[in-house]
């Protein structure tokens, strides 16, 4: 038993990269394309391309672009199981990119992603799988909350270990550290990056914010952007791990690039302190280029079918 499940958001990205400052009222010239993205998509995908070979994503998407986004997953060796909304349109991110930094803002409508919901938790989500994660955007609307809470208590009733990233400071804030804490009790993994860490505990600096949500899950791993990222166990940090340093192009997905590759490298039998360091490197090769998926195709093929080549 080995497979990965993750349940999150698959999300329609329009990346617009820009380098004058946005001129209001008239227009700004960019680089724009449209892609496929999702904290959770993303995550599945960065997890197939460190070679996990069951990596398995649920969410929900809207009917318009719902093959595209199964095409694309499977290209990267994700086998989907996407619930089709017939209401609700696919989630849609318009990222923002400068592109002297390659620093992004999202602007987001949720669609379809936040709809998921218990009923669409499959009796059999659970089988073969050695992991579940959940992308914490689950937990900023009650619909998908519930879901999240579903997979929460059967992972609890066969012994299957779960992370969970935080995904949003700005959602994070809305919603209240107290409700998000007492929401992912139980997780064996959290990985938060440094401002969702100081959110999470009131600690500004990240080693003390690690430290102190290490007391409250098993395993703890912060990232911090360009300085690496930082575990913690037992109520201290146990390892650090440094970022390579690299040419940024787009920042969007990094995070989710760490997450993937750090559960891959733990179902591969990794320690915490290997794993961080294996997604410090997918992290800073997926800031190299726009969007936030690893290239398409090179991830391990889906048992429901092979990748097909060309873009999505």
């Amino acid at each position: 038993m080995s497979g990965l499940l993750v349940v999150g958001d698959v999300v329609t990205d329009v990346v617009a990269r820009y380098r004058a400052p946005l001129a209001a009222a008239t227009d700004t010239a960019a680089d724009i394309r449209t892609l496929p993205g999702g904290a959770g998509a993303n995550a599945a995908c960065w997890a197939a391309r460190a070679g996990c070979a069951d990596v398995r994503l649920l969410a929900r998407v809207g009917t318009d672009r719902a093959d595209w986004h199964e095409e694309s997953l499977r290209r990267a060796g994700v086998r989907p199981l996407l619930v089709r909304d017939p209401e609700a349109p696919t989630a849609t991110v318009i990222a923002l990119v400068d592109r002297d930094d390659g620093e992004r803002t999202f602007l987001t409508e949720s669609g379809a992603a936040l709809r998921l919901s218990s009923g669409d938790w499959p009796p059999d989500a659970l089988d073969g799988v050695a992991r579940l994660h959940l992308s914490g955007y689950l937990f900023f609307a009650p619909t998908s909350a519930e879901a999240a809470r579903t997979a929460l208590a059967s992972a609890d009733e066969r012994g299957v270990p779960v992370s969970v990233d935080p995904a949003s400071a700005g959602f994070l804030a809305r919603l209240g550290r107290d409700r998000f804490l007492t929401a992912v009790e139980g997780v064996e993994l959290l990985l938060p990056n440094a401002h969702e860490a100081a959110l999470l505990t009131g600690l500004p600096a990240p080693e003390a914010a690690a430290a102190a949500l290490s007391r409250r899950f098993p395993l703890v791993a912060v990232t911090l952007g360009g300085g690496g990222a930082l575990v913690a166990e037992g109520g201290r940090v146990v390892a650090k791990a440094a970022a390579p340093p690299v040419r940024v192009v787009d920042t969007t997905g990094a995070g989710d690039a760490f997450t993937g590759a750090f559960l891959a490298a733990r179902l591969a039998g990794a320690g915490p302190a290997a794993a961080a360091e294996a997604g410090c490197r997918a992290g800073a090769e997926a800031v190299t280029r726009t969007g936030g998926r690893p290239p398409p195709g090179q991830g391990a093929s889906p048992r429901d079918g092979n990748p097909r080549d060309g873009n999505p």
